[in-house]
């Protein structure tokens, strides 16, 4: 167990969790002292003369409990009148982090990797993977440049840094009172992991190879107030409910822990291991996605018994951990890459979009998308709801689809006109005002919500990840593989939008 009054120099493997038993993983610490040198370049900044003023917090949410911002997974935010005309109209500006790469370049070292390796690379290593949060006019960021980041929403201003410790940070701040709750976790195996996965059929992704848990950061500092050690990564961005911050490992374990304290409220192990799936919380019940093997569980969100478990069939065992669920009018919509195909060199893969009864777990429909290569890395893409339709992507066939949320019916189809040899389409879109709004490769598009009719483009370059676009009024944030942080106004996007 890792506590408070231990020296940083007692703070061994077994006691962070990240080998033997595990014994002390979810619990929290409560020291500040983690190892980053006063005054080095890890360091903590803070320049609270950038904050933003008063009148520039109205028109944002003052909250973000959830990846993509609720389980909808839409991340659409309307402006009231009394929101300053910067924010309606929308800004442009663009963020250098720790190590941006210009955004006009190719993929970093893509000449001795090639294409596909250089595009998943930056978004594992090296810039930001998913969305960004907005909340009371600030933008807040994680990396996996090792740093978390506040910035001003109107002027793109550092506000504060921080990197508690040496890892990925791969998921989506969420904001509730004055705290920031980040996940710590990387993608990587080390040869040991390979190993024991050969013989064994499991392995603790992240296990040794970086340290992993959750911090808890000061909301207008950055500063540490806690963290919680885990043995496995912690990649998908957690939930906040009812006053439980709820998450899952590349252990195959799901945790709650109090919201405020850390202190730990219920631990369930489900096997296999915890990608990217975030989870999503409805009415008293969690949903989230495992992988090897492939599994959709719902668990009771006030203790975490299992109340169903589910699969797609014939998924690829990375697949339902990479998917972070769709939520909405007792609907589970998730997805997979199915039933591979290996002919020579090549190897094809399906794509299967399912929907479940939330209650239940029942089958309510399957929608089968075309066949294409096999994606590299991330091989889903995050569903999002409106109304009564489910938009997906899919990286196999660089697609998007629109399917009725009650019986899987397919409305309309798009094909992202550049894709990439990483595959496309992975984060969910973001409706507004009938348009749906995609980041993928180096581009924004705008979609007709209705016919799926392209309206119009934005080329930024660098490369969007498992990223949605942030909208506030007429404003949108982007986080890129490239380690930027982008706003642009929806018009330069959209010839149709207009400020609000």
């Amino acid at each position: 167990m890792v506590r408070a009054s231990l020296p940083l120099a007692l703070l061994t493997l077994s006691s962070l969790g990240l080998a033997g038993g595990g014994q002390g993983q979810g619990t929290a610490a409560r020291a500040s002292q983690t190892p980053v040198a006063p005054g080095g370049p890890f360091d903590r900044v803070y320049l609270p003369q950038h904050a933003p003023s008063q009148q520039d917090r109205v028109g944002f949410p003052h909250e973000w409990l959830a990846e993509y911002a609720s389980p909808e997974r839409n991340a659409f935010f309307a402006a009231p009148a009394t929101a300053p005309q910067w924010l309606r109209r929308g800004v442009s500006w663009q963020y250098a982090e720790a190590r941006a790469w210009p955004l006009a370049n190719p993929p970093y070292a893509a000449a001795a990797i090639g294409e596909a390796s250089g595009d998943t690379t930056a978004t594992q290593w090296m810039g930001n993977a998913v969305g960004v949060t907005a909340v009371d006019g600030v933008i807040y960021a994680q990396s996996d440049d090792q740093f978390v980041y506040a910035v001003n929403a109107r002027t793109g201003q550092l506000i504060w840094r921080t990197s508690p410790v040496p890892t990925t940070w791969m998921g989506q701040p969420l904001v509730q009172g004055d705290l920031v709750y980040v996940n710590a976790g990387t993608v990587g195996f080390n040869f040991s992991n390979l190993q024991t996965f050969a013989k064994t059929g499991h392995a603790v992704r992240g296990a040794g190879v970086a340290y992993n848990g959750i911090y808890a950061l000061d909301r207008q500092t950055g500063a540490l107030r806690w963290h919680v050690d885990t043995r496995g990564d912690v990649m998908p961005t957690p939930a906040l409910d009812q006053g439980r911050l709820i998450f899952s490992t590349g252990a195959g374990d799901v945790f709650a822990v109090d919201a405020r304290s850390g202190q730990p409220l219920w631990h369930t192990t489900l096997g296999g291991m915890g990608n990217m799936s975030s989870p999503a919380v409805v009415g008293g019940k969690v949903y989230v996605g495992m992988s090897a093997p492939a599994l959709l569980y719902c668990l009771d969100a006030a203790g975490g018994r299992v109340l169903w478990k589910a699969t797609v069939p014939q998924a690829v065992n990375t697949s339902l951990g990479d998917v972070s669920p769709a939520v909405a009018q007792g609907v589970v919509v998730t997805d997979a890459i199915t039933a591979p195909q290996t002919s020579g060199q090549t190897t094809t893969v399906g794509a299967t979009v399912m929907a479940f009864d939330a209650q239940s777990g029942q089958v309510l429909w399957q929608h089968q998308m075309p066949r294409g290569p096999k994606p590299p890395s991330y091989k889903g893409g995050v569903p999002m709801i409106h109304g009564d339709t489910v938009y997906v992507g899919s990286p196999v066939d660089n697609l998007v689809q629109a399917l009725d949320l009650h019986t899987g019916r397919l409305r309309w189809s798009w094909q992202v006109p550049d894709h990439s040899a990483a595959g496309s389409a992975r984060g969910p879109a973001t409706y507004h005002d009938g348009a749906l709004y995609i980041a993928t490769v180096a581009s924004v598009y705008a979609v007709d919500a209705q016919t799926g009719h392209l309206l119009g483009k934005k080329e930024i370059g660098g490369r969007f990840g498992i990223v949605s676009p942030t909208i506030v009024g007429g404003t949108m944030y982007l986080g890129n593989s490239w380690d930027w942080l982008i706003a642009l106004p929806l018009s330069q996007v959209n010839p149709r939008a207009h400020g609000q």
